[in-house]
């Protein structure tokens, strides 16, 4: 009988184990797919509208974004899948996770205005909204988890400069 029980607890810790790695997997193509829908309006304009508008003299090549968006969203998920992993049962959880989305939301739609319309006003607008979602984001998910927590403080410093970013190319256009 002891054997049954072992036996048991050892099937359970192997599904319980293959769960968080299908959470893990989901958590980060979930937070992939927020850039992916993103780089469908951001793409078009690389080569026409944006590059024809004046830049600030910090901007980084073009090249930089896409390799740092992917970490950045990469980093999201493995944040949402610490915080999911403490259990969908749990209130806080629930809201912690549902502000990680709202906040994803925030972010494609930063593209969608920004390069999608061409409207760098109405996207510096946007990312202030997109940065207290991602401060909020991160005080919700530091009562959960603190590496979640901290996990997300590359993507606020990169939003950071996106919005400095945001505001010169509105500025000098």
């Amino acid at each position: 009988m002891a054997n049954i029980n072992k036996n048991a607890k050892t099937v359970d810790i192997n599904i319980m184990k293959i769960n968080n790695t299908f959470k893990l997997i989901i958590a980060i193509v979930v937070s992939e797919l927020a850039g992916i829908i993103g780089s469908v309006f951001t793409t078009p304009s690389i080569a026409g509208w944006y590059a024809g508008i004046v830049k600030p003299a910090l901007n980084p090549p073009a090249w930089v974004f896409g390799p740092v968006w992917t970490t950045l969203f990469a980093l999201m998920g493995i944040a949402a899948f610490l915080v999911w992993k403490k259990g969908l049962d749990r209130r806080d959880v629930k809201i912690a996770l549902g502000i990680f989305l709202g906040q994803l939301v925030l972010n494609t739609l930063w593209s969608i205005i920004f390069f999608g319309l061409h409207s760098p006003g109405g996207a510096l607008i946007e990312i202030i909204f997109l940065w207290l979602a991602i401060l909020a984001t991160i005080i919700a998910f530091a009562k959960i988890s603190k590496p979640a927590a901290w996990l997300l403080v590359p993507y606020i410093l990169w939003v950071s400069f996106a919005m400095y970013l945001n505001y010169s190319i509105w500025a000098l256009n």
